[in-house]
């Protein structure tokens, strides 16, 4: 199987993953589950310590640069954020009101009771949160950066070298089969086809716009990068079919850094930029938070005119650095927004949870692939 490109093993377990889980009995889900249930634990333990692992000596070895190519990256991040965010409330603003005409809410439970529970699971706390490793990352970095000794950075630069044999050895190994029980125990409970009988044209305008963001913001990349934008797609789209698998930004880094190096990136660049942006850059899940969102408030009869929606928009970016990189992360990030400037009473709230999981993974398989791209301009402007 090592020979099998990291691609086609993703692709052959989401199929065999759909197909057994058509006709399987529920033990045999329920021992899928039980599995991808260890190794999520396992992804939430690790996440901050890749993000601790890869950033700190990031930011340390690039010196005095470091805060610049910090507020590079994350000024790319949220403008890109905001700017996806404005495009489907633009494209949502002008469908709807043909799209949904005369349809009302129905009554959805929240997918995720559907899915068949593990037989048993093991609590893996992480040593600390993902905003925590985040802080503590830039802070030990651009202290780093400004030491003149290097013993620190010799430290964290093995500590990255022991995440790095934890990814190569045991994650990515075992990635196809985590995307294998997902999508088994996903086709057994039958929650993306219920939702998607009454949500199908929302999904289908998401997904389209999902594709519009990522050729616009690899039409930029190219042209700052002097590369075809075409090929740089390309070459990422083994990070894309990942995350459309482990629904998760931060679980995707490996393969992420990987395909955005091949792309052209610089080594230093990629390694600070990418863990970074898998936290902080959410342009595909707001497109689908608002355009969701959107859809809820039509169905409801509610306005949803730009004095509404931007303001929600502007602090949707801000909200989405603090959405964890897992499955579901965003919009529950985006629950009290939701509540507060919106408006979202108990049953809406359920009613937008279930449009989003339903299509979380498209999201997520966004978000990463724009890392790439956001990370090919801060490669351009950076020494």
């Amino acid at each position: 199987m090592k020979k099998v490109p990291l691609l086609a093993r993703i692709i052959i377990a989401i199929l065999l993953g759909i197909l057994i889980g058509s006709f399987a009995p529920e033990w045999l889900v329920e021992v899928f589950a039980t599995f991808t249930g260890l190794f999520g634990n396992f992804l939430s333990f690790v996440i901050p310590l890749i993000i601790l692992g890869f950033i700190a000596p990031g930011i340390g070895s690039m010196g005095r640069g470091a805060g610049k190519m910090l507020g590079l990256t994350t000024g790319l991040a949220y403008s890109s954020t905001v700017s996806a965010g404005l495009l489907a409330f633009l494209v949502a603003g002008t469908l709807y009101p043909f799209m949904l005409q005369g349809q009302s809410a129905a009554e959805l439970k929240n997918p995720e009771e559907a899915l068949v529970e593990a037989s048993f699971t093991v609590d893996m706390p992480q040593v600390i949160g993902v905003m925590g490793a985040l802080i503590l990352a830039f802070i030990i970095g651009l202290g780093i950066s400004r030491l003149k000794g290097n013993a620190l950075l010799d430290v964290m630069d093995e500590f990255r070298s022991i995440i790095q044999l934890v990814i190569e050895k045991v994650i990515i190994p075992l990635l196809p089969f985590h995307i294998f029980g997902i999508f088994a125990n996903m086709t057994y409970a039958g929650q993306v086809q219920t939702i998607l009988n009454v949500f199908w044209k929302v999904f289908i305008m998401i997904i389209l716009l999902h594709l519009v963001y990522l050729a616009l913001v690899y039409t930029l990349a190219g042209s700052f990068s002097k590369k075809n934008p075409i090929r740089m797609l390309r070459t990422m789209m083994p990070a894309y079919f990942t995350a459309l698998g482990t629904q998760s930004s931060a679980a995707t880094i490996p393969v992420t850094l990987k395909r955005v190096k091949k792309v052209g990136a610089r080594e230093r660049v990629a390694d600070f930029g990418i863990p970074l942006l898998a936290n902080v850059h959410l342009a595909g899940s707001t497109i689908t938070i608002t355009s969701c969102a959107m859809a809820v408030m039509y169905m409801q009869g509610q306005a949803a005119g730009f004095s509404a929606i931007m303001p929600f928009i502007l602090m949707l970016g801000v909200t989405m650095i603090a959405a964890p990189g897992v499955p579901g992360g965003a919009v529950m990030a985006a629950l009290g927004l939701l509540e507060s400037m919106l408006g979202f009473g108990p049953a809406m709230t359920s009613l937008m949870i279930a449009l989003y999981l339903a299509q979380d993974s498209f999201g997520t398989a966004t978000n990463v692939t724009g890392d790439g791209a956001l990370t090919m301009i801060a490669n351009r402007f950076t020494k």
